[in-house]
């Protein structure tokens, strides 16, 4: 099977960027992925549905994401006997992503790993969340088993673990390190402690009261998650959202991208011994916020895009005073970045160390942020364009050098990128409506959003249910990519040095726990 095989039976599904779909036999669900690894797709995301109200079927969906196009393949599978060809073999990412639909829909993935991801005895192993006949009553908690963690021996060899439990206000997640002396030689992580249930709470909700949720998966990528809900409901009727919502959304996500970047960029200067670093980006940061809070209403911007369009109109005079805080932000950028540069104890610890390479990077199908430092352009903005961005392409910001270094670089120049974007937007900003409303949905339509949060790609699959409803909506946040290469990131590196590589990634538990 080839990419000409696939073209030719597809089908369009709505969405802010190419998206085809086809639904084939186990045998060609493999031969289909197969297909896309040789082609370098990247699996996005995987997901399961319960359609057995329907045809009396499990489907399992995977998202493989190519330069030009992302592709969906589903796969139905009988409710006596829910199990597919597991991927892992052909992509990493595939066995994690396995395990959570195992703990959320009972389907399983022969040949992966059957250990489970999610669950954390929040519920008991018979019962699937995400079935539809499931009793709530049923799904209570209870004593949460020991986890198999893999154990590396060896003269000298010995283990830390790390968390779950952190200091300060760090989500939970355990880190169980296999060392000789302070090098690691094996790091497993354990996730899955921040499970909010957002997939079943989506299932009790409105269409058009989703967004919300969706704002709320990830704190630090509200705008790109609640864009890519809105993108998915839009394009299901074809809605076509007023110029100006657009740039004021795009401006907004830009905005969360820069925040978060300065937000970094002190934290790695304060982890490395530079405290001054954290002071300053720490006072830009709270300035950037504030003009959030000016302009949108919010500082962080949790209901601003909503279904059509955005919730409220910047007065112009905010917009000034948002352009000239730029222009500032910018220049004192630009300062700290030579200091930055020319900090010879800083650049000591910060070259060589957390290294991924770049093949690696490849094979693992590394995302965003973290691809752009192992020299892979991969950016939704550029490579699947959707409006404003058709006519404002960004440049990508590329390092190949796969260290904690080139992580850095890459947020300087994605920052300054950013608000030169912003500024072009406040200068040119469309005149007109900032919403329209949405036509109903009929039940059983589909509809996919994508967006480049600033740790890359975010995705929404929405699928319409009865009276205006969500029957299904599953969100994908990077991080799932990206967790796995920090795990190789830290090999062969001192221990104290993951304090570093792991804020150099600065990934997310909330959005990948769901």
């Amino acid at each position: 099977m080839n990419l000409d095989t696939l073209e030719q039976e597809a089908v369009r599904v709505p969405s802010n960027v190419a998206v085809s779909c086809i639904t084939f036999g186990a045998e060609s669900w493999l031969q289909a992925a197969d297909a896309m690894q040789q082609a370098g797709a990247v699996l996005l995301t995987l997901w399961g549905s319960d359609d057995r109200d329907r045809d009396g079927h499990f489907r399992i969906h995977a998202a493989y994401l190519m330069p030009q196009r992302l592709w969906i393949i589903g796969h139905a599978m009988p409710s006596d006997s829910p199990v597919y060809p597991s991927l892992s073999r052909l992509f990493p990412v595939a066995d994690r992503l396995q395990r959570a639909v195992r703990d959320l829909l009972g389907i399983h993935a022969d040949g992966g790993d059957d250990r489970p991801w999610l669950r954390h005895g929040g519920w008991p192993a018979s019962v699937f969340p995400l079935r539809r006949d499931v009793d709530p009553a049923h799904a209570h908690a209870v004593q949460s088993s020991a986890y198999p963690f893999v154990h590396v021996s060896g003269d000298g060899v010995h283990e830390i673990p790390v968390g779950p439990v952190h200091a300060g206000t760090i989500e939970p997640g355990h880190f169980r390190f296999s060392l000789v002396g302070e090098k690691v030689l094996r790091l497993e992580q354990r996730l899955g402690y921040a499970h909010k249930g957002v997939a079943k709470r989506f299932e009790s909700m409105r269409l058009d009261d989703g967004h919300r949720l969706a704002a709320r998966a990830c704190g630090d990528s509200t705008v790109a998650f609640s864009w890519a809900y809105c993108s998915a409901l839009e394009s299901m009727n074809a809605t076509v959202v007023p110029p100006r919502a657009v740039t004021l959304r795009a401006l907004a996500l830009e905005l969360e991208r820069v925040a978060n970047h300065l937000g970094d960029l002190g934290a790695l200067g304060n982890d490395a011994g530079l405290a001054f670093g954290q002071t300053q980006f720490s006072a830009l940061k709270e300035r950037l916020l504030r003009q959030n809070a000016e302009v949108f209403g919010q500082r962080y911007l949790f209901d601003l895009v909503v279904p059509g369009g955005v919730a409220k109109d910047p007065p112009e005079r905010a917009l000034v005073a948002l352009s000239s805080e730029l222009s500032d932000i910018k220049r004192e950028v630009n300062e700290l970045r030579v200091l930055y540069t020319n900090h010879a104890g800083l650049q000591d610890r910060l070259q060589g160390t957390g290294y991924v390479d770049p093949a690696q990077a490849r094979t693992m199908g590394a995302l965003g942020l973290v691809a752009r430092a192992c020299g892979l352009a991969r950016d939704l903005r550029v490579d699947l364009p959707w409006p404003p961005y058709d006519k404002f392409l960004p440049t990508v910001a590329i390092c190949a050098d796969g260290d904690v270094a080139a992580r850095l670089q890459v947020r300087f120049d994605e920052v300054l990128e950013s608000l030169r974007l912003c500024s072009q937007w406040l200068g040119d900003m469309p005149a007109g409506a900032i919403c329209v409303d949405l036509p109903d949905t009929e039940p059983g339509q589909q509809g996919i959003g994508m967006i480049e949060g600033w740790r890359g790609p975010v995705l929404a699959a929405v699928e319409s249910g009865v009276n205006e409803g969500i029957r299904r909506c599953h969100i994908h946040d990077p991080s799932w990519q990206n967790w796995l290469l920090l795990e190789r990131a830290v090999l062969d590196n001192i221990v104290a040095d993951f304090p570093l590589i792991n804020k150099s990634f600065n990934l997310s538990y909330s959005g990948h726990d769901g």
